[in-house]
């Protein structure tokens, strides 16, 4: 642990260069910026404000304040915690240690999702381990006169979920369902009638769970991340149960990891019931996104 000593000149742009030296000893990459955020946030000000505050005296209130947070990012507590919120879509949404941070890449799962239900009217869409409930907001946000329905085995997730759908103003448009993966549809007799299932499953395998940089794997919660022995054990469980809700032609929509493509597709063809699956790249040229059609 980096042994924090607070300047005893309590000025904001003391507290700002004592925090930028503290993280980047620590090795945080990126501390120089991540400071100016932190002490901004434990401020209340925006970043063009930190210059002109700089020979401001902060209360010994403020001064605690900076010192946890900075103590915390040391710690290697991700960022998105202790702001409390991440950008998805354009969207902010808050975040908290019981839900996963939204990444860019499942931003991937979004365009899709929306490609092929913009053509249809009244549809029917399932958001499968909604976590911040980013996924199915967002598409209530973008779409009008769909039916959203949010999944998550996460009470706690689910609370985080539908205060962010609070604040983006669809709370009432979507309809939240605690339970494993697809089985809140049975009780709702839903066989045959959703025309997307979009899922960010789990899909880190237990092997490399022990070599994620500790933000990932201290902090977020591990049973949004690891999908068992070979990562792949949560799409393989969509593929086989997707199809007994989907509609003729409808579409499963999931998000993997890198290199897990052929696994997926091999996946595919033994479940059987789909047609020749999409494979989407990300930005970075990784095969990101698997997009399996039910037969007709």
């Amino acid at each position: 642990m980096v042994a924090l000593v607070m300047p005893e000149l309590k000025t904001v742009g003391a507290l700002i260069v004592w925090a930028r030296q503290s993280l980047v000893r620590a090795g945080v990459s990126n501390g120089a910026q991540e400071a100016a955020w932190l002490v901004e946030h434990a401020l209340s000000v925006r970043s063009h404000q930190l210059v002109s505050h700089a020979d401001r005296l902060v209360s010994p209130a403020v001064q605690a304040c900076i010192e946890s947070l900075i103590a915390r990012r040391v710690a290697r507590e991700p960022l998105q915690y202790l702001l409390g919120t991440q950008e998805f879509c354009g969207l902010e949404f808050s975040v908290s240690p019981a839900v996963l941070i939204p990444r860019p890449e499942t931003e991937l799962l979004i365009h899709h999702a929306i490609e092929h239900v913009q053509r249809l009217s009244n549809s029917a869409i399932v958001d499968v381990g909604t976590g911040s409930g980013c996924v199915a907001i967002t598409l209530a946000v973008r779409l009008k006169g769909q039916r959203i329905l949010a999944v998550d085995r996460s009470p706690e997730a689910l609370e985080v979920a539908q205060v962010n759908a609070m604040k983006h103003g669809v709370r009432d448009r979507i309809e939240w369902l605690e339970g494993d993966l697809l089985s809140p549809l049975q009780a709702r007799r839903a066989a045959g009638m959703i025309d997307v299932i979009v899922s960010n499953p789990p899909y880190i395998s237990e092997s490399d769970w022990a070599g994620l940089e500790p933000e990932v794997r201290v902090f977020e919660p591990r049973m949004a991340l690891v999908g068992g022995e070979q990562g792949t054990e949560f799409h393989e469980r969509l593929l086989r149960e997707s199809r007994e809700f989907l509609v003729p032609g409808g579409v499963l929509v999931m998000e993997m990891g890198a290199g897990q493509a052929p696994i997926v597709r091999q996946l595919a063809e033994r479940v059987g019931g789909y047609r020749a699956l999409r494979i989407i790249e990300d930005a970075a040229g990784i095969e990101r996104v698997v997009i399996a059609q039910r037969m007709e």
